[in-house]
């Protein structure tokens, strides 16, 4: 599928970000959420959304007049192709050089470090 390949800009995420809580939306819609004409032209929003949709990133269904935008993937499913994308990219395969990374940071929390040990054992068979 095309959207698989496709990385969106950070403009494109945040369309995609709207699309994902909403389901299916209208250009105006969008650009209302996106801070409306202080914030980011109409013709603009409109613009981007049908280069999102020539690239295969949302799909465009006609309902009378309007126009509603559905994204094609999954939060989930985007986040997995960025963050494939990165490890490869910025650090060379290495999934425990990110971790590193993200966890050097920041001052995760208790609670957060308390996920990530759970998520470890899962991952070790509940070994501890």
């Amino acid at each position: 599928m095309k959207a698989q390949t496709v990385k969106p800009t950070d403009k494109e995420m945040e369309i995609l970000q709207i699309l994902w809580k909403k389901s299916e939306v209208s250009v105006k819609e969008v650009h209302e959420e996106l801070g409306g004409e202080s914030a980011n032209g109409y013709t603009t929003i409109l613009k981007m959304m049908q280069i999102m949709h020539e690239k295969g990133l949302v799909t465009r269904q006609k309902n009378g007049k309007l126009h509603l935008y559905k994204a094609v993937t999954s939060p989930e499913n985007t986040k997995t192709q960025l963050l494939d994308k990165m490890i490869h990219t910025v650090f060379q395969g290495s999934a425990s050089q990110l971790v590193m990374s993200v966890l050097g940071n920041g001052k995760p929390s208790k609670q957060e470090l308390k996920e990530i040990r759970n998520y470890l054992d899962q991952l070790e068979g509940g070994e501890k």
